[in-house]
């Protein structure tokens, strides 16, 4: 009797973890933040959006997950535009790219760099789990290998790749006209990034990127992040500052020859902790530096 108990326990508990999962996805709201001139920055579940609206149509960069596109549809609605013509993808993770087989349906023009087509149009692998392709509505129909310009409500939007840093297919979106930056997951505003190694990322390569980046952004640009609020080139600067010293930090006792486990015993030191968040705590940054930079190394 008591083991009857437990399995209708287990059952009405599976119950209300599907329904509050779903009742979350219902509740998704899509908040729109203007930035500068066309240029608008949409958060709702996923990597930020940026958006800009105005007489020529609506260029989309990035489009989080397939669930939400009809509430992001709705935001676009209510600032005036309607069917993205062009969708940038900053690179191929499904929290910037899970919309696109909805609106690549719909008829929007999806562009990315070369490698984020090769990976949403082929089996990935993450350890024992594999991913399948995309569907060929998801898949970019206009790809890069180092730039390329849409000429759109009044100004120049430039898609620049970057080398080998968040992917192997990272790319900047500039709006020259607005002095906006999409950086995508080039930039996690006040926290430690994720740098996927598995899909030829690199933290040399990222920290590279993001100095290319302060390098060609005006001191007054807004930046839209991959993940964060709406920054400042301070914040990029506050971020870049992080990287050079966490990693400067690891790479010393690589050189000294520990191991990953004494380092991430080691840790860092507390003036970083409020840079760890859910998703990367401070173990997992540090253990993704010691595996890039001793990949690297062992490569050599």
């Amino acid at each position: 009797m008591k083991k009857r108990y437990a399995l209708i326990l287990v059952a009405m508990l599976a119950t209300t973890v599907v329904f509050t999962l779903t009742s979350q996805e219902q509740q998704v709201q899509v908040k729109t933040t203007h930035v500068a001139g066309n240029v608008y920055m949409l958060v709702g579940r996923g990597g930020n959006i940026g958006v800009s609206v105005g007489d020529d149509g609506v260029v989309m960069v990035d489009d989080q997950f397939a669930p939400i596109s009809d509430e992001i549809k709705a935001a676009i609605k209510e600032l005036g535009g309607d069917r993205p013509k062009f969708i940038l993808n900053t690179h191929w993770h499904g929290d910037h790219t899970g919309g696109n087989e909805v609106f690549g349906r719909e008829g929007s023009t999806i562009v990315a760099h070369t490698n984020v087509r090769k990976r949403l149009s082929t089996e990935q692998k993450r350890g024992e789990r594999v991913m399948p392709p995309k569907p060929k509505e998801a898949w970019p129909v206009i790809t890069f290998d180092e730039s390329l310009s849409i000429h759109m409500n009044g100004e120049e939007i430039r898609a620049l790749h970057v080398p080998n840093g968040h992917t192997d297919g990272d790319a900047i979106i500039f709006f020259t006209k607005s002095n906006v930056v999409h950086m995508g997951d080039q930039f996690f505003s006040g926290r430690f990034p994720f740098v996927d190694l598995n899909s030829g990322g690199s933290v040399e390569g990222y920290i590279q990127n993001v100095e290319k980046v302060l390098a060609e952004a005006p001191a007054d640009a807004k930046i839209i992040p991959g993940h964060g609020p709406l920054s400042t080139v301070e914040d990029l600067k506050a971020f870049r500052d992080m990287l050079r010293e966490t990693t400067a930090i690891v790479k010393r006792q690589i050189e000294a020859g520990k191991s990953l486990e004494e380092v991430k015993a080691a840790g860092l030191p507390d003036k970083w902790s409020s840079w760890a968040s859910n998703f990367i705590p401070v173990e997992r940054w540090v253990e993704t530096i010691y595996r890039s930079y001793t990949r690297e190394m062992s490569s050599k």
